[in-house]
């Protein structure tokens, strides 16, 4: 089949008129193409966080109002804010009135906090308030002293040791943060000088523990809770402290659980677990 030349001519001018309109398109299109794929993010960018909270009245919420579970929610709340491209979800293994050898015994005869230690990605603990209300129970008609808890701290500090082993049984990676117990009595009995002593001790007992195992962090809780929330309208003058819950002036109240969700959020950003 044969061309004019006038036809010849006519197909020249179309094909390099019309290619580089092709090809100048295609190429500003792609940069187009590659910023919507960078927009959409990659499902391994986006990293679940599992926090299992075990432990006793304070991790199950005795004196949070609203009955979600104490400083668990909040804790939540405050890690999607500070991590806002991970996906946080809880659980909450808290029972009011455990001693430590109690929740030992709970995490042995329960395959769901088992199963679920096995998937934390956070552990939160606490602990050591109920071991020392049980020495301070048993010797109210004795004169309170210092030494009278010398041996029941080492025992405390065993059981802890031993629940520490217990945990890493079935987690050895995740990093766990144990909560500091406070001085609920201090307002309300505040002559009693000894008292504050005895728990900076126990505390210490619990740092001693936790300073001999691998991403065990300390969580103190006593300074921001023990002499209540200073303010124009405090009443810790009359002998109440305002961030314990007014059932029992010894659990948290609701702004004292949102002081230890933030003590927790604190701790674990500046221990750069979570990345």
């Amino acid at each position: 089949m044969f061309f004019s030349k006038h036809t010849k001519e006519l197909v020249v001018c179309t094909i390099f008129f019309v290619l580089p309109l092709i090809f100048g398109s295609l190429l500003l299109r792609k940069p187009a193409d590659r910023m919507e794929q960078n927009n959409i993010p990659k499902q391994e960018d986006v990293k679940e966080v599992f926090v299992v909270a075990i432990g006793d009245s304070l991790t199950e919420g005795v004196g949070d109002s609203t009955n979600e579970g104490g400083y668990v929610p909040l804790l939540q709340s405050n890690l999607m804010e500070k991590y806002p491209d991970k996906i946080i979800s809880t659980v909450n293994y808290g029972k009011a009135g455990n001693t430590t050898r109690q929740i030992i015994k709970r995490i042995n005869s329960s395959t769901d906090i088992q199963n679920d230690l096995k998937e934390a990605t956070i552990i939160t603990l606490t602990t050591g308030g109920n071991d020392l209300m049980k020495v301070i129970k048993s010797n109210l008609f004795n004169n309170l002293a210092v030494e009278t808890f010398d041996k029941p701290s080492q025992e405390y500090q065993e059981d802890l040791d031993e629940l520490y082993q217990l945990i890493r049984q079935y987690n050895d990676q995740a990093p766990i943060y144990q909560l500091g117990i406070y001085n609920p009595f201090y307002v309300s009995f505040n002559e009693i000088d000894a008292m504050q002593e005895i728990v900076d001790n126990w505390n210490g007992s619990a740092k001693s523990t936790l300073n001999t195992r691998k991403k065990a962090y300390f969580v103190p809780i006593n300074d921001n809770i023990y002499d209540g929330l200073a303010s124009e309208s405090s009443n810790t003058d009359d002998g109440i402290n305002n961030l314990l819950s007014d059932a029992d002036n010894f659990h948290p109240n609701n702004l004292g659980y949102q002081i230890i969700a933030n003590e927790f959020a604190m701790i674990i950003e500046t221990s750069g677990e979570l990345k």
